[in-house]
């Protein structure tokens, strides 16, 4: 396998992330050359196994603030978007099932977003999952966002659900299965269905094949939904703060949303009234 990573998340400083470790050695030289080297092949490891896209501090939005902290982009760097992309263009989405007719479309991040996960052992893990790195088998430990089972039953009530992650599917596509067993999510998408637009993976919603103002994506990473700030409901960074209560505290929003054939109009008066002195 190439440096290419696994898991795409960020830590709780927004900077790349130190959670795989290196158990072959248990010694300890005592000398600046060896703790260098020791360094430098923990750094390689890490680089192979996690992608950690570092967004600056202020890129970590809470949900009471509105989302054009991220500066639009400018309209001569914009990557070619069709705004009215639809179900007869080539998109990633299959076409709408039958029990989501008339539904909005609501695209849901993973990492960081419903779960965290380590390369480091968790005691209270709620998942463990075994991912194969070049022939050797790794665990990584999943824990979940308080209250996402809540979250994801009502989301499936309420929208075409869709996992959109920038992770690649030999770790995502096993965590999905242990954390959605309800089949709340209408499909997966992974890091292949992003584009890599300056130095981030960008999940571009007019390749989805639904009308963009029927859309709704829940990320705690600004940079994944720069090219549609408007359908955005920004969530904290999650860890394992047990007491979180963000999922829920989303919910009236997100009921509102699932009832408008415009997702900009609720949006834009929700951003409003959060900014007003």
């Amino acid at each position: 396998m190439e440096s290419s990573c696994i898991i795409t998340q960020v830590n709780r400083d927004e900077e790349p992330l130190n959670n795989f470790s290196n158990t072959e050695s248990t010694s300890q030289p005592n000398t600046n050359h060896a703790k260098k080297k020791r360094k430098k092949q923990s750094k390689g490891l890490l680089k192979s196994f996690l992608c950690c896209f570092s967004a600056p501090r202020h890129q970590s939005l809470p949900t009471n603030e509105t989302n054009d902290i991220v500066p639009p982009l400018p309209p001569d760097t914009r990557p070619s978007i069709n705004p009215h992309s639809g179900p007869n263009s080539k998109s990633l989405l299959p076409q709408v099932k039958p029990q989501d007719i008339n539904k909005n479309c609501i695209v849901i991040d993973l990492d960081e977003t419903l779960v965290h996960s380590s390369f480091k052992p968790i005691s209270n893990a709620d998942f463990i999952v075994p991912v194969e790195i070049d022939g050797t088998e790794h665990q990584v430990y999943v824990l979940k966002r308080p209250h996402v089972d809540t979250f994801l039953k009502r989301m499936g009530e309420l929208y075409e659900c869709v996992l959109f992650t920038a992770s690649l599917a030999k770790y995502a596509d096993p965590v999905v299965d242990l954390l959605d067993k309800w089949g709340m999510f209408r499909a997966r998408l992974f890091r292949e269905s992003c584009v890599f637009y300056r130095g981030n993976y960008v999940k571009d919603l007019s390749k989805l094949g639904r009308k963009l103002e029927r859309i709704v994506i829940i990320d705690n990473s600004p940079a994944s939904y720069i090219f549609h700030q408007d359908n955005a409901i920004p969530v904290n960074s999650w860890f394992d703060d047990m007491n979180d209560r963000e999922l829920l505290d989303i919910l009236p929003l997100l009921e509102n949303l699932s009832k408008t054939d415009d997702v900009y109009k609720v949006l834009r008066k929700e951003n409003h009234n959060h900014i007003r002195p």
